[in-house]
């Protein structure tokens, strides 16, 4: 019983086996038609497929090269206006005066200058100088001491606007991520920033209000602060507004630029201190000398303010001093 059942399976077995066979003979050639359907299929697919992806990838590549040349010629544009700018001669005195912040006109200034070079020569007259001598004091004191003062007043306001600048940077590109546009950010740094910021932001946003873009209202900043860190902030604010983009991820990098700049010159400064210390001592040095002289021996060293020649050696001194003093100031100043 137990053969006649494994006999019947077996046949079972066989039956079967001849059935799925023959069923895949007879549709074997159908099968294999469906699969080179569905292979063409797929193939077709994935040709409109990369069909797109490369038409996709060669508009990507129109719009960036489109976005590259305008870029480009933005900054041959902005190049442009910077070397009619530095072609022009040194800023006139009442620029110089409103880069300084100083509320006078230029008409005060020269007259200001005018009383100090005459007290200046009436001093030199009352301590024994000659009248050339004293004339020649005042004029350089005069026509110098000014300048010097207006040029130190531009580089501590730079230097403090400077340190403040990125702070500035760091609200408006929160603001804008924040979903606030460009003028509200201007407008937001004119009224809650430090000094000197908020007075440039200030005169932005009144120059806009009197019809300039963004554009031209950031680009003359320049004019009141003369740095590159401004210059960059000009030429971001015009590629953006020509080329699109996004622009808190540029003003994240410039201010992230202008830190690195900062930290760059505090280290150049803090290596070029024993230059800059030693230089202070030896451009004093001769003056502490003839001081100590003096005290000591007054006699002697009054030759070289009563006698001509004295007067000669004094000049062709006090000269080559300024040669010296003028050459290690270049030495020991890096513009970065």
């Amino acid at each position: 019983m137990f053969g006649i059942d494994i006999t019947i399976l077996a046949l079972a077995v066989l039956v079967a086996v001849s059935a799925a066979a023959l069923a895949y003979g007879l549709l074997f050639s159908r099968i294999e038609s469906e699969k080179k359907a569905e292979g063409r299929v797929r193939k077709i697919s994935a040709a409109e497929t990369d069909r797109a992806k490369i038409k996709a990838a060669r508009d990507r590549v129109s719009e960036l090269s489109k976005r590259r040349k305008s870029v480009q010629d933005s900054l041959k544009e902005l190049e442009k206006k910077q070397l009619e700018r530095s072609a022009k001669a040194t800023p006139s005195m009442k620029m110089r005066l409103t880069q300084a912040n100083l509320p006078i006109t230029v008409g005060r200034f020269y007259v200001f200058s005018g009383i100090f070079g005459g007290f200046a020569f009436l001093v030199a007259l009352i301590l024994g100088f000659g009248a050339l001598i004293s004339a020649g004091v005042g004029v350089i004191l005069g026509l110098g001491l000014p300048r010097w003062l207006v040029g130190f007043l531009i580089k501590r306001r730079c230097k403090k606007f400077l340190n403040e600048f990125p702070n500035a940077l760091e609200v408006m590109i929160r603001s804008i991520k924040s979903g606030l546009p460009l003028n509200d950010a201007l407008r937001l740094i004119a009224s809650d920033g430090q000094e000197p910021v908020k007075t440039e932001f200030r005169r932005v946003v009144e120059s806009q209000q009197v019809g300039l873009s963004v554009t031209e209202a950031c680009a003359r900043m320049v004019n009141s602060v003369p740095t590159p860190e401004v210059n960059f902030f000009a030429i971001v604010i015009a590629i953006q507004a020509q080329a699109g983009g996004n622009l808190s991820e540029a003003l994240s990098n410039l201010s992230r630029v202008l830190r690195e700049r900062k930290k760059m010159k505090a280290k150049v400064g803090a290596m070029s201190m024993e230059a800059k210390a030693s230089a202070c001592i030896i451009g004093a040095l001769p003056f502490i000398v003839s001081f100590l002289v003096y005290t000591t021996s007054p006699a002697y060293m009054m030759v070289l303010f009563t006698d001509p020649r004295g007067h000669l050696i004094i000049g062709a001194g006090l000269a080559w001093m300024s040669i010296g003093i003028w050459v290690m100031r270049n030495m020991i100043n890096f513009d970065i």
